[in-house]
């Protein structure tokens, strides 16, 4: 069946019930079927092929009727070897179609769940309900800061994704369970944000709603700070679609001169889909707001970028002239600029446009001299599987990154998907290049490097020692 005739509701519902696998190129649906049946009802497997060869691409899908079914399945089947001679299969949950994005066994978002439990409910009720289910790493119950009373909502962290999903499954409705979101580095479990996977969950409790969006000038004091001729070293970032504030950070530390990135959470510790980003001159703040207002990040969410009162005062006319003065430098710089000058602060506190280009990378991984890529007759020696979070990098990007360690041959993208591979005529640089990169963030994306099927040179001598 091609993936045309596949409706988007069909593959996505439940969610977290379709697998990503990725095989050797020897593995067909049947053998998949034949190991992978065992665990549940199969709706779908659909192994990716090269549109003139015909040739599998070493992907595959596989859809379960439930989320526990596929959460078992990548479990138990992950690292395994289908066929005598093949490499481990590498499996994981394909969150959906539009994304495009994959999340490994470990990954926290598919073992805690989020429920509204009765204001009686102690930590070991909590836990004595939901035991049934598997083993319970932490159970915790979000109460008032204030009163220390509780406020119907709580958290129970699993060991394994398969019992959080049998959970949500399988427990009383009224509980209304669903998948947490991931903590991030600055939250507390007070602080994580729900999943959209149940919109009627969230509706029906106002302290729920997760992602607001529009500006909310109670916040913050001063004056009329929403207003459009307002121009400060102040941004406010507002998103439909959950970001975290390491996204956020990434992204706008592309410009220098950010002092600080901090998400906005409500009184229940829960994100409003909004990051205040405050620059250490005007200048940055102007480019900021021109250049990614309206910006889509992730891919299909545009970003809406405004000023706020940063609490100077410019009510003097000199004040005022000095601002529209630098306003309209930069807005020159920004519309004119042939790649986007860097901004460096000036003395006066304000910023002037500079000679000197940005850094073409953002990251904290120490990396080597560039170096000259693989010569075009090479012969492949190592394949490199990346994926991508939230979304891929350019390929010129990659390529500075990757052929940093040497015999770069070349680097490619799956069309649609957040995953790509990395071509090396010599083992050890690929070597290098994973060990260096696997779980680093580049410009704001985080990269998961794994070895890939070996070249088509390569397992053919392979077999041939069989």
């Amino acid at each position: 069946m091609e993936e045309i005739t596949r409706t988007p509701s069909y593959l996505d519902e439940p969610p977290n019930s379709r697998l990503f696998l990725v095989t050797s190129k020897s593995i067909t649906e049947d053998i998949i079927r034949e190991h992978f049946s065992t665990f549940g009802d199969i709706q779908d497997i659909w192994v990716v092929k090269d549109k003139h060869t015909k040739e599998s691409k070493g992907v595959s899908f596989v859809k379960f009727s439930k989320s526990s079914q596929a959460c078992t399945a990548m479990e138990e089947m992950h690292g395994r070897c289908l066929a005598e001679g093949t490499k481990p299969i590498k499996v994981f949950i394909a969150q959906s179609r539009s994304s495009g994005s994959h999340r490994d066994v470990e990954d926290e978002e598919l073992t805690r769940i989020f429920v509204m439990i009765p204001k009686t409910f102690t930590e070991d009720d909590l836990k004595e309900t939901f035991k049934p289910y598997g083993d319970i790493e932490y159970a915790i119950i979000i109460k008032n800061k204030t009163t220390g009373e509780s406020k119907g909502l709580g958290y129970v962290r699993f060991h394994k994704p398969s019992q959080a999903a049998m959970a949500i499954e399988n427990c009383d409705k009224s509980f209304r369970a669903i998948l947490a979101e991931p903590r991030t580095k600055n939250s507390s479990a007070e602080g994580d944000c729900l999943t959209s996977s149940r919109p009627d969950h969230v509706a029906s409790e106002q302290c729920l709603s997760a992602y607001s969006f529009g500006p909310e000038p109670s916040s913050y004091s001063g004056g009329d700070m929403w207003n459009s001729d307002l121009i400060t070293r102040c941004l406010m970032v507002s998103s439909r679609a959950p970001v975290t504030q390491e996204q956020v950070y990434g992204l706008f530390d592309l410009i220098p001169g950010m002092d600080y990135c901090e998400m906005q959470r409500d009184q229940y510790g829960f994100s409003k889909g909004q990051a205040m980003v405050r620059y250490n001159n005007l200048g940055s703040a102007v480019y900021a707001k021109e250049k990614l207002n309206g910006f889509e990040y992730p891919p299909g969410n545009r970003l809406s970028v405004t000023f706020i009162d940063d609490g100077e005062d410019r009510t003097s006319p000199v004040g005022k002239m000095a601002m529209q003065l630098v306003a309209a430098q930069m807005m020159s710089v920004v519309w004119n600029g042939p790649s986007g000058p860097q901004l460096m602060k000036t003395s006066a506190g304000y910023a002037a446009p500079s000679l000197l280009p940005k850094p073409r990378l953002q990251t904290d991984v120490v990396l080597p001299p560039l170096k000259k890529q693989a010569p075009p007759d090479s012969v492949a020696k190592e394949r490199l599987f990346v994926i991508f979070n939230p979304a891929p990098l350019p390929v010129d990007v990659l390529e500075d990154v990757f052929c940093r360690f040497g015999s770069l041959m070349e680097v490619y993208i799956v069309p649609g998907r957040n995953v790509g591979y990395v071509k090396y005529a010599d083992r050890k640089h690929a070597s290098d290049a994973m060990a260096a990169l696997h779980g680093k963030v580049v410009n704001g994306v985080k990269l998961k490097v794994m070895l890939a099927d070996p070249p088509k040179e390569e397992s053919h001598k392979r077999q041939r020692t069989y």
